[in-house]
C-alpha cells in the first residue's frame, strides 16, 4: 500500500488563533500560560485533522509561535549575547529575537533595549524567517527540548507523528556571521553543531519516535562544493548512531540535480523531493534511491491553491511505483502547507464556480490520501469522477479569457518600456521642479492602521455605514497622517493608506481577472498574516483606483505627496498565480494595468509617484541559469512598462524590502529614486555595493518590524556608517518599510529622530 505524508501544516489556526493570543501576550493582555494553551489547542486540532482525513505520516514540530528556523536557533542556543545577557525566559527571548524589545525597569523587571535579528525571505515565497547568527562563541547546547515536548503531546492523544526539523547543512548555510565574527564560516561549526542534533535525536527516539523529516531545502540552490560536502559529513556522523529515528530527508522548492551527488549514498531511510516545482527531475532523482530507501513522491502543491488533477497526479506518481514498488513511495504534499490557507470551507462567499477550483490546506489532505489511495488500487471512482468534472469546468471558465487584455498585450513594445529621457536629465527636471535639500526625508507609504480604521471599514464592508460616511472617515485620517508629517517636516509626504486593507489586496480587489477570499489568510511572519488575492484570468484596471485619495492628499499641502502603488511583480508574487498561464504573461498584465494608474495619477497633479517591488528579488528563479537570467529581464521590462509613460520632471520612487537584493537587480527598473530595507544589515560590503548605483539610494534607518524606538544618536550613528562609503548627494533618508503595523507613540518618536539625524547631517554638509 502506498503511504500519504503531509510536511507540514498551518499553524495559524482556522480563524487566526494564534496572531490573537500572541498580540495579547506582547501587549500584557494574556499571561504566558494562555498562551501556551492556544498553541496546544491549535497543535492538537491540526493532528486530529490530518488523522481523521486519513493522512498516515502526519507531521509535528511544525508548529511555531513565530518562525521554525526561530525556534531551531533557541534549541540549539544559537542567540546571541545581546538577548541572553538580560536573562529572559525562552518564549520571550525567542520573541526578542525576532521583533526586538524595548522596555523600562520595573520592580519586577529590568530594562531591556534589544534589536531583532535580520529577517529575510524563505527562498522565493513570501514567508520570512529569522536568519540565524553566529560567532566565534556560538555554543551548542539544548534549552528545553520542543520537538520532544510536542511529539509527546500528539502521542498523548494517540497520534503516532513524524518530527519536522530544519538539517544542519541548511541551518549554518542559511545563517551569516555575527559582525563580530565577520572572518567566520557558519558552516565550520557543522562539527560542533552535531552533537547537538544527535542529542535532540535521542531524546525523540526514547520518546518513541522511530522516524524523522530533516528539512535541507538548500539543495535547491546552487552550493559551493564545501556546502555540497557538508551532506555527507553531517549525515554520515548521524548515521553511526544506532537507535535514531528513521530520518526521511526532504528538499523541495525546486530541482536537487545539480547537487545529487551530494546525497547519493546518504545513510538515510528515504529522499523527498518536489515534483510540483521540478517534475523535470524524477528521472535522475530516482536513480539514486538505494534498494532499501524510499522515495517522498510531492505530488501536492505546498505553494498554490489550484485543486489537483488526480488522474495527472496518479500518473506521475505510478511511474515511481513501476520503478520502485508500492511499498517504497510515498504521496505527499510539495513542501509543508504553511504556505496555504487554512480551510476553503471558511469561505462562505466566493463564487461557487471558483470555490470549486480551489484546494486550501484541509482539502489538501483529502488529495494527498485520495491519490494514495488511487496508485494503491482502492476504489476512488466517485472522487476521480468529480475532480475530472472540476478540472473540465475550470477549462472552458468564460471567466479565464478576455480579448481586449490580449490584443493589448499583443500590442507591448520597447518604447513602452523606456524612460523619455535618461536618469540624468530627468534628475535636472526634477531638481528644478522640486529643490529637494540633501538627504531629503520620506516614509515608505503606510501610517498605524488604527483599531479605529479597522472598525470603520469592516462597518463600511458590512454596509453598516455609507460610502459617504466611510469616505469622510479616511479624508479625516489622510488629512491627519500628512498634518503630522508637516509637523514633524518631513520633505516628500504620503497619504497614510487608511482605506488599504493590504498592499496587494486593495488593488486586486479593483482589477478584473482576481478573486478574493474572506479567510484566506497565510502567515508572512510571525503575527503578519496576509490574505493574498488569487489570480483567475486575464488582468485589467476598469477605473482609476488611488487617484481620488492622492488628489486629496495633495490638496492638503505645499509639500509634495507621492502616489503609492505596488508594482506588477508584487502583485504577482504576493497572490496565488494561474498555473495555466506563463507568470511573465501575468506580470505584463499586472504592468499594462499599472501604467494606466501611474499615467492618470501623473494627469491628476500627483508628480512623486512610488511602485513598491518588494517581491522582485523573491522571484528571482533559485539557481543561475537561463531561465533566472530571463527573468530578469522580463520583471525589470514588467516595472518600467507601468512606469516610463511620465514626463521627466515626474519623479519615480521604488521600494524593497527583507531580501538579498543584487544592485543590478534594481538598476535595471531606472527608477528615480529606490528605498532599501537597510536597519538590520549593519553591512559596508553592503553598502559599497549600491556606491557606484547611478539613480538616488534611500537606506531604510529602523526596523518597523519592531515596536522599539531607536535613539538620535543611533539615528546618527547609521548615517555617519553608510556616509563613510554612500555619497550624500544621492541619499535618501527612511524606514526600512511602511509603518502599517506600528503604533502612533513610537512612529512619532521614531520619525521624529529620524528627521532630526537627517537635519544634523543637512546641516554639516551644508558647510
Amino acid at each position: 500500500m502506498v503511504k500519504s505524508a503531509v510536511l507540514g501544516f498551518p499553524r495559524i489556526g482556522p480563524n487566526r488563533e494564534l496572531k490573537k493570543a500572541t498580540e495579547a501576550y506582547w501587549n500584557g493582555k494574556i499571561t504566558v500560560d494562555e498562551l501556551f494553551k492556544v498553541g496546544k489547542d491549535i497543535r492538537a486540532a491540526n493532528w486530529k485533522l490530518q488523522k481523521d482525513a486519513g493522512v498516515d505520516i502526519i507531521p509535528s514540530n511544525d508548529f511555531s509561535f513565530y518562525d521554525q528556523v526561530l525556534d531551531l536557533e533557541v534549541l540549539f542556543n544559537v542567540i546571541p549575547d545581546r538577548y541572553s545577557k538580560y536573562d529572559l525566559p525562552l518564549i520571550d527571548t525567542l520573541f526578542a529575537m525576532g521583533r526586538g524589545l524595548q522596555r523600562k525597569a520595573t520592580e519586577t523587571e529590568k530594562a531591556v533595549d534589544v534589536t531583532a535579528l535580520e529577517m529575510v525571505k524563505w527562498f522565493d515565497s513570501n514567508y520570512h524567517y529569522v536568519r540565524p547568527t553566529f560567532s566565534h562563541s556560538t555554543s551548542f547546547k539544548l534549552n528545553g527540548q520542543k520537538p520532544v515536548d510536542e511529539f509527546l503531546e500528539a502521542k498523548a492523544l494517540g497520534i503516532q507523528t513524524r518530527p519536522v526539523l530544519v538539517g544542519p547543512v541548511s541551518f549554518l548555510h542559511l545563517g551569516k556571521a555575527d559582525k563580530d565574527s565577520l572572518d567566520l564560516d557558519p558552516l565550520s561549526l557543522l562539527e560542533k553543531l552535531l552533537p547537538a542534533y544527535i542529542e535532540i535525536l535521542q531524546k525523540l527516539a526514547a520518546a518513541g519516535a522511530t522516524e524523522v523529516q530533516i528539512d535541507e531545502p538548500v539543495l535547491v540552490l546552487d552550493l559551493p562544493q564545501n556546502v555540497q560536502a557538508a551532506f555527507k559529513t553531517a549525515y554520515t556522523k548521524l548515521g553511526q548512531h544506532a537507535g535514531l529515528p528513521k530520518i526521511t530527508l526532504a528538499s523541495y522548492f525546486g530541482t536537487v540535480v545539480p547537487n545529487l551527488d551530494a546525497i547519493k549514498g546518504l545513510p538515510v531511510a528515504g529522499f523527498h523531493f518536489d515534483f510540483v516545482r521540478a517534475p523535470e527531475q524524477f528521472e535522475q532523482v530516482a536513480n539514486i534511491i538505494g534498494d532499501d530507501q524510499v522515495l517522498s513522491f510531492g505530488i501536492v502543491n505546498g505553494r498554490n491553491i489550484w485543486k489537483n488533477d488526480f488522474t495527472k497526479s496518479s500518473e506521475f506518481v505510478n511511474q515511481a511505483i513501476a520503478k520502485l514498488g508500492k511499498d517504497r513511495v510515498i504521496v505527499a504534499t510539495s513542501s509543508s502547507l504553511l504556505h496555504t490557507p487554512v480551510d476553503l470551507e471558511n469561505e462562505k462567499k466566493l463564487d461557487a464556480e471558483l470555490k470549486g477550483y480551489f484546494s486550501f490546506a484541509t482539502q489538501k489532505l483529502s488529495e494527498v490520501v485520495t491519490i494514495a489511495k488511487n496508485v494503491s488500487g482502492d476504489d476512488v471512482a466517485a472522487q476521480l469522477s468529480a475532480n475530472v468534472a472540476s478540472i473540465t469546468a475550470r477549462s472552458n471558465s468564460t471567466l479565464i479569457n478576455d480579448p481586449a487584455v490580449q490584443a493589448r498585450m499583443a500590442a507591448i513594445d520597447a518604447k513602452m518600456a523606456t524612460r523619455a529621457a535618461p536618469f540624468a536629465t530627468r534628475l535636472a527636471a526634477q531638481q528644478k521642479k522640486f529643490n529637494f535639500p540633501l538627504f531629503p526625508t520620506t516614509t515608505i507609504g503606510s501610517f498605524p492602521q488604527t483599531k479605529d480604521i479597522r472598525i470603520n471599514r469592516n462597518k463600511f464592508v458590512k454596509g453598516t455605514i455609507t460610502a459617504e460616511e466611510y469616505e469622510q472617515f479616511i479624508n479625516a485620517e489622510i488629512e491627519k497622517v500628512i498634518r503630522f508629517q508637516e509637523e514633524i517636516d518631513l520633505d516628500v509626504l504620503v497619504h497614510g493608506e487608511p482605506e488599504r486593507n493590504d498592499m496587494v489586496q486593495y488593488f486586486g480587489e479593483q482589477i478584473k481577472g482576481y478573486a478574493f477570499t474572506s479567510n484566506g489568510w497565510v502567515q508572512s511572519y510571525g503575527s503578519r498574516y496576509v490574505r493574498p488575492p488569487i489570480i483567475v484570468g486575464d488582468l485589467s484596471r476598469p477605473k482609476p483606483m488611488s487617484v481620488k485619495e492622492s488628489v486629496y492628499a495633495q490638496s492638503l499641502t505645499k509639500k509634495a505627496v507621492k502616489g503609492m502603488l505596488t508594482g506588477p511583480i508584487t502583485c504577482l508574487r504576493w497572490s496565488f498565480p494561474r498555473d495555466d498561464v506563463d507568470q511573465k504573461t501575468q506580470a505584463y498584465q499586472l504592468a499594462l494595468a499599472l501604467r494606466d494608474e501611474v499615467n492618470d495619477l501623473e494627469a491628476a497633479g500627483v508628480k512623486i509617484i512610488q511602485v513598491d517591488e518588494p517581491a522582485l528579488r523573491e522571484g528571482l528563479p533559485l539557481r543561475e541559469g537561463d531561465e533566472r537570467a530571463a527573468y530578469t529581464v522580463w520583471a525589470a521590462e514588467a516595472f518600467r512598462i507601468a512606469t516610463s509613460g511620465v514626463e521627466n520632471d515626474t519623479q519615480i520612487h521604488s521600494h524593497f524590502c527583507y531580501s538579498d537584493l543584487d544592485p543590478k537587480h534594481i538598476k535595471a527598473l531606472d527608477a528615480d529614486v529606490v528605498s532599501i530595507e537597510f536597519s538590520k544589515k549593519d553591512d559596508a560590503n553592503y553598502i559599497a555595493e549600491f556606491r557606484d548605483y547611478p539613480n538616488h539610494l534611500g537606506f531604510g534607518l529602523f526596523d518597523i518590524h519592531s515596536p522599539r524606538v531607536p535613539s538620535l544618536e543611533e539615528f546618527n550613528t547609521k548615517i555617519e556608517n553608510i556616509l563613510k562609503t554612500y555619497p550624500a548627494e544621492k541619499f535618501w533618508v527612511n524606514p526600512d518599510c511602511g509603518l502599517k503595523t506600528r503604533g502612533w507613540e513610537e512612529t512619532r518618536a521614531s520619525l521624529t529622530n529620524m528627521v532630526a539625524a537627517a537635519k544634523n547631517y543637512r546641516a554639516k554638509y551644508q558647510k
